[in-house]
């Protein structure tokens, strides 16, 4: 029996078992895909990650991420720029969690792929193929759907009208050098918003989080949401004339954004988009994933297994501040009439920005 099962093999399962085995434990990585795709959320790491990556052994240069130093936000015809707090970089998720992996099983964690866990129950782990397996703490890190007894619990993230995920592939294109370089873009409308990002090779990473009602008005077809956004945001549509012939879409539906708890049960650890979902407009995903994994890693050590109700506790007042300036941000930037002055204030007030920044990152970890 291994002394910890870790469920996902993203950024917060990773580096939850790359902790695990240094502090001399022999955690089981399990991971449903057979191979490290590029999951649709995640491709911005903020100057806090990046330090916290470095922690965990992870070479920066071998990334070979887009170096990013600038926030660029737009709302119609108005735009502002202001330097980030810190450097921080554009990778795609293969790469990162290539990196993660190969980290965790050069410190002495197992992984086994194509393992589909289903559920946990009575503390242990339920395999889609039947089997059951057990070990005195387990971690949950499988991302941003819910997980079989353990529901996200209703509350103020519900709405009527839901959040649905995008995202666009932008092959690389000296337009796209020219027009994105160093920065990460904020694109807002009317019920949602596109960060844009420049990833290794010069690739674009167009993610987008939109209301359904909005994509239900160009009859639930992203590709046409993408066209109607492209002939009315004038900025924006700049860049997806750079698209070529790169129309694929990927969706996620029913985002949870704004979401947290602080329950949890004995032995169990739950961390990234399992603890807690960020609005990605704060491009903190990835601390938070990193930070939770550091966290419960640091409370086993200290407690074992019994330790997680008091870790779930704890993260859950960390993400108090960031979540609520993140979500009202959100919020301001996907109306209409508050997008425009929000970024006229930001022009004329560049502390703002960092300000911002700064605020909605997850401290600690």
């Amino acid at each position: 029996m291994s002394d910890a099962i870790v469920v996902g093999a993203g950024p917060a399962g990773s580096a939850a078992a790359i902790g695990l085995a240094r502090a001399g434990a022999s955690p089981l990585l399990l991971e449903r895909a057979r191979e490290t795709g590029d999951a649709l959320c995640g491709g911005f790491l903020s100057w806090q990650t990046l330090s916290r990556l470095d922690a965990l052994g992870i070479d920066r240069a071998l990334l070979s991420g887009q170096t990013v130093r600038r926030v660029r936000l737009f709302a119609g015809l108005r735009q502002c720029e202001t330097p980030l707090p810190g450097e921080a970089m554009g990778v795609s998720r293969r790469t990162l969690d290539g990196a993660l992996q190969a980290a965790a099983i050069a410190a002495g964690a197992g992984l086994e792929r194509g393992v589909h866990a289903t559920a946990l129950e009575n503390g242990a782990v339920q395999t889609r193929d039947g089997a059951i397996l057990r070990a005195p703490a387990i971690f949950l890190a499988a991302g941003k759907h819910g997980f079989r007894g353990f529901p996200r619990e209703p509350g103020k993230w519900q709405r009527t009208d839901p959040v649905m995920g995008l995202r666009l592939r932008l092959p690389p294109h000296p337009a796209l050098d020219r027009l994105v370089g160093d920065a990460v873009e904020l694109h807002l409308f009317d019920r949602g918003y596109a960060g844009l990002v420049q990833q290794e090779g010069g690739s674009g990473n167009l993610c987008l989080a939109v209301h359904k009602s909005r994509l239900d008005e160009v009859g639930g077809d992203p590709a046409a949401l993408l066209r109607a956004l492209g002939d009315t945001l004038p900025h924006l549509g700049d860049r997806l004339a750079h698209a070529g012939g790169s129309r694929g879409v990927d969706a996620i539906g029913h985002v949870p954004y704004g979401w947290r708890t602080a329950e949890t049960a004995p032995g169990l650890f739950r961390l990234g988009d399992q603890a807690g979902v960020i609005p990605s407009l704060a491009g903190e995903g990835m601390g938070l994933a990193v930070a939770s994994a550091n966290a419960a890693v640091a409370a086993w050590r200290d407690g074992g297994g019994s330790a997680s109700p008091g870790f779930q506790r704890r993260l859950a007042a960390r993400m108090t501040r960031p979540f609520a300036l993140a979500n009202l941000v959100w919020r301001l930037g996907e109306n209409p009439r508050a997008a425009g002055p929000m970024t006229a204030a930001a022009s004329l007030f560049p502390s703002l920005a960092r300000i911002v920044s700064r605020t909605t990152r997850i401290r600690g970890g």
